[in-house]
């Protein structure tokens, strides 16, 4: 009987947010995989469960993703995780991949159980909080209020799609922002509106930094920007 592949988000760093779903979906399952950008890197997510889940018996996979522009070694990178994957699934084993904040936002983990589906495979989808939900509680920032939308965007690779979320909504949700932080910045200067900018950058670790945008700061790579509209610029 083949195995099932669960994708299991454990929130954005903090081990008290993971859920109790995560935690017993980790625990039933006889592997875990965790995705690294290269071999033998510590992962952020493995870090996040082991002191909350009895990891010892698990057999662990490590599934590396390098983050390279040559789109031959992401190919490469990706076809070899799948091979590894299903491997373990016809074995009848059920592996649980883990993934950083919730795994429907921005995450491998559904290219991979979309492919995963199509070969026949059974996939579960466990939630959990994203990164910028945590920056936002911790901030007492609402998110939306009212009839306030919300747009979540990324910025990663060079993608100035946050400038058309920034005139068309109320609140945006600018994620992957930390090569961008420039670019962001200029377009929030050019704005009718002053916004209230909150950056939410590597929440639940030491390094944590949420407050507001100072353009002179290094951000890391899990830095996301939440931006506001709330008042008529001063002249």
């Amino acid at each position: 009987m083949r195995g099932k592949l669960y994708g299991v988000s454990v929130g954005p760093g903090d081990p008290e947010l993971l859920t109790l779903k995560a935690k017993r979906t980790i625990e039933e399952c006889s592997v875990i995989a965790y995705p690294i950008r290269h071999p033998g890197e510590r992962s952020m997510a493995f870090s996040i469960i082991e002191d909350v889940v009895e990891v010892s018996d698990k057999r662990k996979l490590e599934l590396v993703f390098q983050m390279s522009s040559d789109k031959t070694v992401r190919a490469s990178n990706y076809n070899d995780a799948m091979g590894q994957l299903t491997s373990l699934l016809d074995e009848g084993c059920d592996v649980c991949m883990i993934t950083l904040g919730d795994a429907t936002v921005y995450s491998t983990f559904m290219r991979v159980s979309k492919d995963i589906e199509d070969r026949g495979y059974e996939t579960e989808v466990v939630p959990g909080v994203p990164s910028f939900c945590d920056g936002a509680a911790r901030a007492k920032m609402p998110l939306m209020i009212g009839t306030e939308g919300l747009a979540v965007v990324s910025a990663a690779e060079g993608s100035d799609l946050f400038c058309t979320a920034l005139d068309d909504f109320d609140n945006v949700v600018i994620m992957k922002a930390y090569g961008s932080i420039e670019k962001i910045s200029k377009k929030i200067d050019s704005m009718d509106k002053v916004p209230e900018v909150l950056v939410v950058s590597d929440v639940g670790l030491e390094s944590q930094y949420i407050g507001p945008l100072d353009k002179n700061r290094k951000y890391g790579y899990f830095t996301t920007l939440i931006v506001k509209k709330q008042k008529e610029a001063q002249e």
